[in-house]
């Protein structure tokens, strides 16, 4: 007997086995349930973290993806989604993540952050690109000089409650007068199973702000590959004439309406508002807490309408580390060399843009 409890003792005082080396991966397919464990475990990851981003995108768009994880004993550290956009009109590049507004190295362990940066900086290179780019919510390498950032970006967030007349008194006055006037007007909700009706409505808004279209497929494969997690979410008056649609994620106890737009109709009836607050309230029922209203460019009509709405602009400091490039990119519509461009795209019939958008949003990310 006390031979027994005597090795019980040696065995409690036996220091625990070292850990082993960290190692870096690429993810293959049969790995993705355990790397959607890790991102949705992981306090620092984001929906586009998961890992059904990289089917989209290569499917979507053609483009080439890394997604690397670091794993210790078996169990994953930190993963980082990677893609490449190579266009003789936009440049080249390596990001974390193209049609993604958030991004970066997601980990646990410090280790394994260098590990992926490491990775990272040496695909850079390999491919030639011109720049890398990470789309933190916060500034991963602030102490670094080689890691550049640039005000560009803010992010629209608030925390909803479960009840319905605070989330409306919490809307400023004015806004919160064009909800009820979309609520007068019988304007409704519906869930819809398919992309149709939301991508003829995006399609119509997109081109009256001159931007080339994404191609309907994407937002179906989104729809499926992402299922209860991906919405899509169609505004009717009460005689069924469409609206307004969002695309948006559902993702931990927040919602993200991600991609919308709406019908010439929408601004006689405040569709737009109304569409957002019927988000709003389906969000909170289904036990949301945080409404993310997105990323927005700086002096845009899309950042004062979320202002207006009484969201609190968030700079969001995406980092840049130069390779072959000797500046900060530039690829957005306020540039004044794509003002030519953009007043001559909204002047295209809408199935020529539908057609052509596609050939070029994929080189834009």
């Amino acid at each position: 007997m006390n031979s027994i409890i005597e090795a019980s003792q040696a065995r409690r005082a036996a220091p625990a086995p070292a850990a082993g080396p960290q190692t870096l991966h690429l993810l293959q397919p049969q790995e993705r349930a355990r790397w959607d464990a890790f991102v949705r475990a992981c306090p620092d990851a984001t929906f586009f973290h998961l890992s059904g981003w990289q089917r989209v995108i290569e499917a979507s768009f053609g483009i080439k993806t890394w997604f690397y994880y670091v794993q210790q004993d078996g169990q994953i550290q930190g993963v980082l989604p990677l893609a490449q956009i190579k266009s003789r009109l936009f440049g080249h590049s390596l990001g974390a993540m193209p049609f993604c507004v958030y991004g970066g190295v997601a980990a646990i362990d410090d280790g394994a952050r260098r590990l992926l940066d490491e990775a990272a900086d040496k695909l850079a290179r390999e491919l030639g690109v011109g720049h890398l780019e990470y789309r933190g919510m916060q500034r991963a390498h602030p102490d670094d000089p080689s890691w550049h950032t640039k005000e560009l970006y803010v992010t629209f967030r608030k925390e909803i409650s479960g009840d319905d007349e605070a989330n409306l008194n919490a809307i400023p006055r004015k806004q919160r007068a064009m909800v009820r006037k979309g609520i007068k007007l019988g304007l409704k909700g519906v869930v819809e199973d398919n992309v149709d009706r939301m991508f003829e409505a995006y399609a119509n808004s997109v081109l009256r702000l001159g931007t080339p279209v994404f191609p309907k497929k994407y937002f179906a494969l989104l729809q499926q590959v992402f299922g209860d997690e991906c919405e899509v979410r169609s505004i009717y008056t009460s005689d069924d004439r469409l609206v307004a649609s969002v695309l948006s994620f559902y993702w931990r106890d927040e919602v993200v309406p991600y991609y919308g737009g709406g019908m010439d109709l929408a601004r006689e009836v405040a569709g737009n508002d109304f569409m957002y607050w019927n988000l709003m309230q389906a969000a909170s029922a289904r036990g949301c807490r945080i409404f993310d209203y997105g990323r927005s460019k700086l002096g845009t009509g899309a950042y004062d309408f979320k202002k207006n709405w009484g969201f609190t602009a968030t700079p969001l400091p995406y980092e840049y580390k130069l390779y072959g490039a000797d500046q900060l990119p530039d690829n957005n519509p306020l540039n004044p060399k794509y003002q030519l461009f953009i007043k001559m795209w909204k002047k295209l019939p809408l199935p020529v843009a539908n057609f052509l958008g596609p050939y070029i949003v994929r080189n834009l990310g």
